[in-house]
């Protein structure tokens, strides 16, 4: 693929931006002299990433690769854990049999490949994946998009709805978005960087008003074209 790029997303780089660090070496661990094969997208998702045509945005956010691949023409997208599951050589820790929910985020719903990676990743670290009864292309929205259009008390009760239908305590989950209502909704998440390498999630701080100002500052910072 030519003109490959790596978009980390807001999320992760305000989670844990080491991790986005971590993902972005490996990208480009065959560079040659220590040229960068594999340049970092800082540029929101929601603004023209301004990259030639024919650009591959590499990204880790279930709502950047929707928006990616259906807002900005000449791009095409695809997730990390597409690439990470193909490199058998990738070290993974071994997680010994432990049984965890998995919660399918919304805007990947018809993303059948980032599913069956997200699955052969959770496999190969021996972790056994229990499924709720609505995932995949059924999955049900976790309740974040839901806060600011509904009542609190109705978007509160939507987030436990659905942490409630996660038949495990531990729930993994590959959107930062998720980990944090499933927090809410009294779930343990486990969010995939942080099972990829061996941390604990931690929710931080999972008021929504905060975290969304958290965000639109990172975007206004990193709002010019093609932001490397």
């Amino acid at each position: 693929m030519d003109h490959l790029v790596f978009a980390p997303g807001c999320a992760l780089y305000l989670y844990k931006p080491e991790h986005a660090a971590r993902f972005h070496a490996w990208l480009n661990r065959d560079a040659a002299d220590g040229q960068e094969r594999v340049p970092l997208h800082l540029t929101c998702c929601d603004d023209d990433p301004c990259r030639p045509e024919g650009t591959t945005i590499v990204d880790c956010c279930a709502g950047c690769d929707k928006r990616y691949r259906e807002q900005f023409e000449g791009i095409s997208a695809m997730t990390l854990w597409e690439l990470l599951a193909d490199d058998e050589d990738f070290p993974l820790p071994d997680y010994g049999g432990a049984r965890m929910a998995l919660h399918d985020p919304c805007p990947v719903r018809k993303r059948s490949s980032v599913h069956d990676a997200v699955r052969k990743l959770l496999t190969r670290m021996h972790i056994e994946v229990v499924e709720p009864a609505y995932n995949r292309e059924k999955s049900i929205c976790c309740g974040d998009s839901f806060h600011g259009k509904l009542p609190d008390d109705e978007w509160l009760a939507r987030t436990r709805d659905r942490a409630e239908q996660m038949p495990c305590e531990d729930v993994a989950v590959y959107c930062v978005a998720c980990v944090k209502s499933m927090a809410r909704g009294g779930k343990t998440p486990r969010y995939l960087p942080d099972l990829i390498f061996g941390e604990t999630t931690t929710a931080q701080d999972i008021d929504p008003d905060q975290w969304q100002t958290a965000m639109r500052i990172f975007r206004e910072t990193h709002a010019v074209c093609g932001d490397a």
